[in-house]
């Protein structure tokens, strides 16, 4: 009666061998993959809040994938852009180019995208100050653009 015993805990001790690959193999983050490559970066900030970003090299970037970082002065926005987006806290309604979620288009080399900080976002950049904006894609910085923020006319 014993020998029928041997061959079912043969089967639930594979399963638990199995399971716990599975569960281990979960837990293993994927191999990383190409990383994204280098774009180059051209940025303008103005004092009402405009920040134009025009990219001057690398492969099209799909707006999409991407996490826009904007810091003032060192000081990093309290709300970032959600590129693409149309509206969004803190910031203007109307993103242009390829930031704008109604664009289809991916952001390529040449073309220039803006978006327009509101006055409820801090810290609003003024005449003088540094605009730094980081470009992010799958956790990785693919460039950055920095510029002081111009006088008023």
């Amino acid at each position: 009666m014993a020998r029928a015993f041997a061959p079912v805990a043969a089967v639930l001790l594979i399963a638990v061998t199995v399971v716990a690959a599975a569960g281990v193999l979960a837990l293993v983050p994927a191999a990383p993959g190409e990383p994204p490559a280098p774009r180059g970066v051209d940025a303008e900030a103005a004092a009402n809040g405009t920040v134009r970003l025009t990219l001057v090299a690398g492969s099209a970037v799909d707006p999409g994938s991407l996490s826009v970082r904007v810091r003032v002065d060192g000081e990093p926005l309290a709300r970032q852009p959600p590129v693409p987006f149309f509206s969004a806290a803190g910031f203007y309604s109307g993103p242009t180019g390829a930031f704008n979620a109604a664009s289809d288009a991916d952001w390529r080399v040449g073309e220039t995208v803006s978006f327009r900080i509101a006055p409820t976002n801090r810290p609003v950049p003024g005449a003088g100050d540094t605009v730094r904006v980081t470009l992010v894609v799958r956790g990785q910085v693919v460039g950055t653009g920095e510029t002081t923020v111009d006088a008023p006319p």
